[in-house]
């Protein structure tokens, strides 16, 4: 039996990151105690030059690889950077925050980027299993970060929740998967485009698949009805890890999507693109209304994060305009696909710069979790009460700051698609959002600080949140630019 040697370079940063996790697993074992920090600068090391090798294989041109297992596209490489950047920057935040609370170890940095190669297969996936095996090796590695402070009980029992509502979620995506697979006869995503096509699937089977898959993502994603663990995990986390949740899977549940609801079922939109709706719509009115009520900022910007997500999913479920041309349909497409790239990727710029900004407020003994810890920043540090600002304006969507941007985007996509009902209706609860953005505000600014106590965090970090907040203040002034690139990225996929 002769057997064909893959072409291994598309894959690359993935076997790269692979054999850097082993490093550092090896190297804190025998040097942990005398190198502290030699974990995290091997991770940050692991991170960056990924992203520099992510850079310098790519290519124009669609490769498959693997049995055509495995696809490295424009659009995935794109994706792989953005989620390296936002590691290596969740990295940065989280040090101090770790070292004060004993769990600046070597196991939360191994289990970092194999949540990261998990990501980057899930980005990089054309197979069913694939795409199973980054989403599993992703998600375990994220159910131990959170349960990392074994003595907390709320660290132990949003792990616990995570757990057992996540596997719940993949016993649903595996059961979709086995669905589409006897309803097509293959795993292979392109593969199963094509059947399509052709008439060639079992249509009911199909679509009773769709929907386990639909679960899944939903949970991935964290939207309604499939919320629950959201507040619970972001609440009981330790912020380092709250910070890592709450943004790099977030990119690759984004990919997920599109490589399995517009890369294979895209002739089925009518169906998805209806349950995408429905549940955009609950996710913005359950996020908004109940952040209103909350006094704990990690739980408020959990509910902020489930509405978020409500705005990227009506995005995609505007791509499809019935009766229209060819070339208007692929516009259409490519304006509404890229308008939820460029949400997903600017909230994931401001999430960073709000938990970080939370990390900065905590020290040894003490967490900046509730809305008093915020009382009086602008008088104990202008320049990151600045950057808080810009965050919470962006996040409310305040003209003319980024976020205003990215809801404008998606806003045009459904104006588009003739949804004017729904863009009316995300309007109206954007507005009713904006209060617990701009209370935020408020207490930063008009009242008194509840605790003098200078702020005292490593030059890193200060560095680090500065360039973040100077970031999304750029984009807002010209936000363009990151369209175009969405856009572009895209453009070679679809």
């Amino acid at each position: 039996m002769n057997s064909i040697m893959p072409n291994l370079y598309p894959a690359s940063a993935e076997i790269f990151v692979l054999i850097m996790a082993c490093v550092v697993l090896i190297v804190d074992l025998y040097c942990g105690k005398k190198l502290p920090g030699i974990a995290f600068v091997l991770t940050q090391a692991t991170l960056v030059f990924g992203g520099v090798i992510v850079w310098l294989t790519a290519d124009a041109h669609v490769a498959l690889t693997f049995s055509k297992m495995f696809i490295d596209d424009l659009f995935g490489d794109f994706m792989k950077i953005a989620i390296l950047a936002t590691m290596a920057i969740a990295m940065t935040y989280g040090r101090s925050y770790l070292d004060d609370r004993g769990l600046n170890k070597g196991e939360f940095y191994l289990l970092a980027l194999f949540a990261t190669l998990g990501m980057m297969v899930i980005v990089s996936a054309n197979h069913l299993l694939v795409l199973y095996i980054g989403l599993e090796l992703m998600s375990l590695s994220l159910y131990a970060m959170v349960a990392l402070r074994r003595d907390d009980a709320a660290a132990s029992e949003a792990a616990m929740k995570y757990f057992v509502l996540g596997a719940l979620a993949s016993g649903f995506l595996l059961y979709g998967m086995s669905m589409i697979y006897g309803a097509t006869g293959t795993l292979q995503i392109d593969e199963i485009a094509r059947q399509l096509a052709y008439h060639a699937a079992n249509k009911t089977v199909l679509l009773f698949g769709l929907v386990f898959v639909i679960a899944g993502l939903a949970f991935k994603v964290g939207v309604v009805p499939f919320h629950m663990w959201v507040p619970d995990v972001y609440q009981g986390a330790p912020t380092a890890v709250t910070l890592i949740v709450g943004s790099a899977p977030k990119l690759a549940a984004f990919v997920m999507a599109i490589r399995l609801l517009v890369g294979g079922m895209f002739l089925v939109n009518e169906y998805w693109q209806l349950a995408l709706l429905l549940m955009a719509s609950f996710s913005i009115v359950l996020g908004n209304l109940t952040a209103i009520a909350q006094r704990n900022v990690k739980r408020m910007l959990a509910y902020s994060t489930i509405s978020h997500m409500g705005f990227m999913l009506l995005a995609l479920a505007s791509g499809v305009i019935d009766g229209a041309s060819v070339a208007d349909l692929r516009f259409s497409v490519l304006n509404a696909y890229s308008a939820a790239l460029f949400y997903t990727v600017t909230y994931v710029l401001m999430s960073l710069a709000a938990f970080g900004t939370l990390i900065l407020l905590s020290r040894a003994g003490f967490d900046a979790e509730m809305l008093d810890d915020l009382k009086g920043l602008s008088r104990r540090s202008p320049w990151f009460a600045a950057v808080m600002l810009i965050t919470m304006f962006s996040m409310a969507g305040v003209p003319f700051f980024v976020g205003f941007f990215a809801k404008f985007s998606v806003l045009e996509a459904l104006i588009q698609a003739d949804r004017i009902g729904v863009a009316v209706f995300a309007v109206l609860m954007s507005l009713i959002g904006a209060y617990y953005y701009l209370r935020v505000v408020k207490l930063m600014y008009f009242d008194e600080p509840v605790d003098s106590t200078p702020l005292v965090a490593p030059t890193g970090l200060r560095v680090m949140l500065s360039v973040n907040g100077v970031v999304i203040a750029l984009a807002g002034i010209a936000p363009n630019s990151l369209m175009s690139i969405c856009a572009l990225a895209l453009g070679y996929s679809l």
